[in-house]
């Protein structure tokens, strides 16, 4: 179960769509461009309110528009954008097949942050489908485009190397990745994978028996979630505090951690998410 759930919260890098146009100021837009604004616009809308075919359909409509005039850029954000549309469906292997355009042998040129972001998108449908091999070797190459100074995914990559050791039992290793990029996040300002981070701490302590530190790191995760506003995150920070409250023995706040992770995943339309944690709710049984 650990899996599903620690996954969820990670789709990183995941969840946090690209921006793929951008109008420069003073300069007017070239109908193309303008297409793909728009097309871009109504993707995130409709992804957003958890109509995910619709903005499959449009983020297609984005990425063939940056395809015809062979907008780098645009392609790499829409691809990856697309990617993460047909994972919210289910569509592992749609969601694998949009970033070739990317990471495919391409006769373009992408820049180095654009092709560590498609490999990290693959790194994880790897580990989504239990792959564990195939997502450490895409995460290494996530890790090389990326390189060692200024890239702003080293915190998400380390977050998710952080992942994998923990799926392997490795909880040391996991531990140390999580505290690798909680210093990235804090010190670049990147509160998302500073929340990643705590989350992954809390079910490292979970993992190691340790209830009380599980809490904290998973209460602090929550917060951050909070103020941005980000529902699979705050589903998944509830989740850990639910389990973090059973593994101690508290299960009346186990139960009500759940109930709020089933309210907010309804809310979301995560149906996979709500299923997992009525699941969490039955195993508690009906003793306080």
């Amino acid at each position: 179960m650990l899996h599903c759930a620690a996954l969820r919260l990670f789709v990183v890098a995941g969840l946090a769509l690209l921006a793929a146009c951008a109008q420069q100021p003073g300069k007017p837009l070239a109908a193309r461009q303008a297409e793909a604004i728009e097309a871009n616009r109504r993707a995130e809308l409709r992804f957003r309110s958890g109509d995910f075919d619709g903005a499959v359909q449009h983020y297609q409509v984005a990425l063939r528009i940056a395809q015809s005039v062979e907008n780098v850029d645009g392609i790499a954000a829409n691809a990856i954008n697309l990617s993460i549309a047909y994972q919210r469906l289910g569509k592992h292997a749609e969601a694998r097949a949009s970033l070739a355009p990317v990471l495919d042998h391409s006769r373009l040129s992408f820049p180095s942050a654009r092709l560590a972001q498609a490999a990290l998108r693959r790194a994880l449908l790897d580990f989504d489908e239990r792959r564990p091999a195939d997502a450490a070797e895409w995460l290494e190459k996530a890790a090389s485009w990326c390189g060692e100074q200024g890239c702003t995914l080293s915190a998400a990559i380390n977050n998710v190397r952080g992942l994998l050791a923990l799926e392997e039992g490795r909880t040391d290793a996991a531990a140390a990745s999580a505290r690798a990029a909680l210093d990235r996040s804090r010190g670049s300002g990147d509160r998302v994978e500073a929340a990643n981070a705590m989350r992954l701490l809390g079910n490292v302590a979970i993992r190691a028996g340790d209830a009380a530190a599980a809490l904290a790191a998973l209460a602090e995760a929550l917060a951050i979630d909070r103020e941005l506003a980000l529902p699979r995150k705050i589903y998944l920070d509830l989740v850990g505090l639910g389990r973090a409250s059973a593994q101690g023995g508290e299960r009346a706040a186990a139960r009500t951690y759940y109930e709020r992770a089933l309210a907010v995943s309804e809310a979301d339309r995560d149906a996979p998410g709500a299923a997992e944690v009525r699941d969490l709710i039955r195993a508690l049984g009906n003793n306080p």
